[in-house]
């Protein structure tokens, strides 16, 4: 038994992830489909995918029980923070993702980023909100969203229940959680530049944003957290 996120398990999502996503009438860009041989033979003309983080990313949290507490993503498109900083150039991000029904993605927020949480086909998206107090989530005080550029004051602990079409704006200091019920949900996030290495705040220090890996076969496509390591 391993506490690490199984390669084969890693393969076996992202066959799935293509196949779910077609479904929904999305097409990934080309480098989606490279291999690592591929994404080696390029190295030379691929330094703004591996730079920008663009790609695909799976996670477990750290917990691991990826059935249970995990989320899986494909990031399209990644500005840069020294843009953000400064107000100009290209400040915004944009991803897929893939919410398994009852798979939840623990309690958080961000430092910088702000995002639309979209859902875009399959069951219902559930996102639990919180407000903060001084950088951390207070459980007894509510927030204030909007759903669709609708203004919605929510209590602590409120669930917002997105159908298929429907969105919420998440800002700094609105702390979420969020999985789907009754079928798994493509989601998209639109946002502000996206930084996972620094920008992720979880209410249970045990959460960690990147999983370990045990290697129990070869890798079918690299996450981004793999292009340290293959591609450098």
């Amino acid at each position: 038994m391993t506490d690490k996120l199984l390669r084969s398990t890693i393969n076996r999502s992202l066959r799935e992830a293509e196949l779910f996503m077609a479904s929904h009438g999305y097409v990934l860009p080309p480098f989606a489909n490279w291999t690592p041989a591929d994404m080696q033979r390029r190295r030379g003309e691929i330094g703004n995918i591996i730079d920008a983080g663009l790609g695909w990313d799976i996670t477990d949290f750290g917990l691991g029980d990826f059935e249970r507490t995990g989320l899986l993503l494909f990031t399209t498109r990644n500005g840069r923070l020294a843009d953000l900083k400064r107000g100009g150039g290209m400040l915004y991000a944009e991803k897929a993702m893939i919410s398994r029904e009852g798979q939840i993605t623990p309690s958080h927020t961000h430092l910088l980023k702000t995002e639309d949480i979209i859902n875009r086909g399959g069951g219902t998206l559930v996102v639990e909100l919180f407000g903060d107090t001084e950088g951390a989530c207070n459980r007894s005080k509510g927030t204030t969203v909007l759903c669709d550029g609708i203004e919605r004051v929510l209590p602590p602990g409120a669930r917002l229940t997105l159908e298929p079409g429907e969105s919420v704006t998440l800002r700094p200091g609105d702390w979420h959680a969020f999985w789907a019920e009754r079928a798994d949900v493509f989601v998209a996030e639109v946002s502000t530049v996206n930084d996972d290495a620094a920008d992720n705040m979880f209410e249970n220090p045990a959460v960690t944003r990147f999983s370990g890996i045990e290697e129990d076969e070869a890798p079918a496509r690299l996450l981004v957290s793999d292009y340290a390591t293959w591609l450098s």
